[in-house]
C-alpha cells in the first residue's frame, strides 16, 4: 500500500477508506459481510472526477461552447482514459477480488481497474478533502488535456475506412447485454463483419461501447494483415 500512497503523492490517515477503495464485489461477497465493496466509493468517486474536471474545464476554456465542454470531458472520464490511469498506478496489483473472479481474469478487466480509480479518488476525497482529490485528477487526468488526449479516438470511423479498402464489405454493431444499477449502466456490443464477429467491448454507454468494440476489431484485423 505504501507504494501505491506513494504514486498518488497521498498519505492516507485512514487506511481503511483505501482498502476499502479496492475491495470488489467479488472479495466482498466471499467474505460474508466482514469487507464492504468498493461500488460506494466508485459512485461518489464518479462524481468527485465529473465535478472537478468540469470546473476545470469551465475555468480555463472560457472560449469553449456547452458542446465542446461535455465532449472534452466525457473524453477525459472515459473508461479507455480511467483503464490507463490505472496502468500507472498499477492498480490491479492491489485489487482484491473473489476467487472466482480471480482465475476469470478479473484483475486485468478494463472495468473493474476503472472503477477502482473512480472508487480510490473518492477514498481520497473522503480521507484528505477536495484539494488532494483534485491534485491526483490533475496529475493523472487533467494532464492528458495539456498532452492533446482529450479529442475521444474516433475506432469505428477508423473501423470503417480499414474494412472499405476491399469492397463489398458489411459492418453492423449489436447490443449484446448490460449490466449493472441505473446510476452505473454498462453495456457491452459485439461489432460482425460479414456476419462474424470481428471484436467486442463494453462502455458506460451503447456508443463508447461500440467504440471499444470497433477498437479490439482494428487491434484484430491489423494483426491478421
Amino acid at each position: 500500500m505504501k507504494t501505491l500512497e506513494s504514486k498518488l503523492g497521498y498519505t492516507f490517515a485512514d487506511i481503511s477508506l483505501l482498502e476499502n477503495a479496492l475491495t470488489h464485489s467479488s472479495c466482498a461477497n466471499e467474505s460474508q459481510g466482514r469487507l464492504q465493496s468498493n461500488e460506494r466509493l466508485e459512485f461518489l468517486g464518479d462524481a468527485v472526477l465529473g465535478m472537478v474536471v468540469a470546473d476545470h474545464l469551465y475555468r480555463n476554456h472560457p472560449d469553449l461552447p456547452e458542446g465542446e465542454l461535455t465532449r472534452t470531458r466525457a473524453a477525459l472520464v472515459c473508461e479507455e482514459s480511467l483503464v490507463e490511469v490505472a496502468q500507472e498506478l498499477n492498480l490491479g496489483e492491489y485489487l482484491r477480488l473473489g476467487k472466482g473472479e480471480e482465475a476469470g481474469g478479473g484483475r486485468n478487466r478494463p472495468s473493474i481497474r476503472a472503477d477502482a480509480v473512480e472508487a480510490v479518488l473518492a477514498a481520497v476525497y473522503l480521507d484528505g478533502g477536495i484539494g488532494s482529490a483534485r491534485k491526483i485528477i490533475q496529475k493523472y487526468i487533467l494532464s492528458r488535456e495539456v498532452a492533446g488526449l482529450t479529442k475521444p479516438r474516433d475506432y469505428k470511423t477508423a473501423l470503417q475506412e480499414l474494412v472499405q479498402r476491399e469492397s463489398g464489405q458489411v459492418l453492423g454493431y449489436r447490443l449484446t447485454g448490460e449490466s449493472g444499477p441505473d446510476h452505473d449502466k454498462r453495456f457491452f456490443v459485439e461489432v460482425d463483419l460479414n456476419g462474424k464477429a470481428v471484436g467486442s467491448g463494453s462502455g458506460r454507454s451503447k456508443k463508447e461501447a461500440e467504440q471499444m468494440a470497433a477498437k479490439a476489431a482494428i487491434e484484430l484485423l491489423k494483426n491478421k494483415g
